[in-house]
This record gives C-alpha cells, sequence and structure tokens, in this order.
C-alpha cells in the first residue's frame, strides 16, 4: 500500500459519520480533528517505515476537493470561486488545472 493509499484510505473510512455523510447520527468531527485523525493513523500504519513529501501530499488530498467543492458552489464561475479561496483567480487556474479539474491550454 503506498502513502496516498494510506490517506485515502483514511480519507473515506472517516467520511461516515461526518460532514460529508450528513445522513449518519455521529456528531460531525471538526476538520482540524479530522486531519489529526487521519495523520495519527498513517504514522501507525507505516509501522516503522519512512515516508517523504509528506506535506505535498497531504495539501493535494485535501486542496483538490476543497477546490471541486468550491468550483461546484459557485457552479464553475472562476472569479466568485477565487474571491470565496481568498485566491488570484491566476492562481486559481493553475491550481484547477494541476488537479485536473480544468483542462489545460492548448499550446
Amino acid at each position: 500500500m503506498t502513502e496516498r493509499d494510506l490517506l485515502s484510505s483514511e480519507r473515506s473510512s472517516r467520511l461516515s459519520g461526518t460532514l460529508a455523510d450528513p445522513s449518519a447520527s455521529a456528531q460531525p468531527q471538526p476538520l482540524r480533528e479530522a486531519v489529526e485523525t487521519a495523520m495519527r493513523r498513517y504514522f501507525e500504519h507505516l509501522d516503522g517505515s519512512q515516508t517523504s513529501d509528506l506535506y505535498a501530499m497531504v495539501m493535494a488530498e485535501v486542496e483538490a476537493p476543497l477546490l471541486a467543492c468550491v468550483m461546484e458552489h459557485t457552479d464553475g464561475n472562476q472569479t466568485r470561486a477565487a474571491d470565496v479561496l481568498g485566491l488570484n483567480r491566476g492562481t486559481l487556474r493553475k491550481k484547477l488545472k494541476q488537479y485536473g479539474l480544468i483542462e489545460s491550454d492548448a499550446p
């Protein structure tokens, strides 16, 4: 199992009973606590193995769904999404391309 698989499985397993699953009876877990729980489990699953580029991996796991949800919330309006996120529109476009959420400009 790769590092990314561990984080992804943590994410999907903890979605049940959280804000992502509003029909569940359990209380939603604040994002900060969900991240802390996922990271603790991630390190437990490493079982002594080394890891690298953890920051980039975690940011990608969080940033991609954040951008996708904001884009959905703003009906695809990049200017509004940039305002919601507090980003420059150019920065938003770069990130959307990075995660494959919009097509890259063809040369």
